[in-house]
């Protein structure tokens, strides 16, 4: 069982190893999002793949991680060990 909340190097670990040997899912909104700043669902694994998670937030009743490069931003939630789920994603304005 995942005992949140997870430090921020913790969050990045298990979100490569997610990466790695687990699943990852996205939301509508996050599909709707990434199409919004013309992103693909690969931008955002690869954002997951190498950048690392710069904060976290409690909202509606979850614990969300945000990873995020100069550009672009991503927001995860983890269902469990072994999956996770893009909640939200943008390209950042600079």
């Amino acid at each position: 069982m995942l005992s949140e909340p997870l430090s921020a190097p913790d969050a990045g670990k298990l979100a490569k190893a997610i990466l790695e040997r687990g699943t990852i899912r996205f939301t509508g909104h996050a599909d709707a999002e990434l199409a919004k700043d013309r992103l693909s669902r690969v931008d955002a694994v690869n954002v997951l793949r190498a950048a690392p998670c710069v904060g976290r937030d409690f909202i509606s009743e979850t614990w969300r991680y945000r990873f995020s490069t100069a550009r672009i931003a991503v927001v995860i939630a983890f269902r469990s060990e072994t999956i996770m789920v893009v909640v939200t994603a943008w390209r950042i304005k600079s």
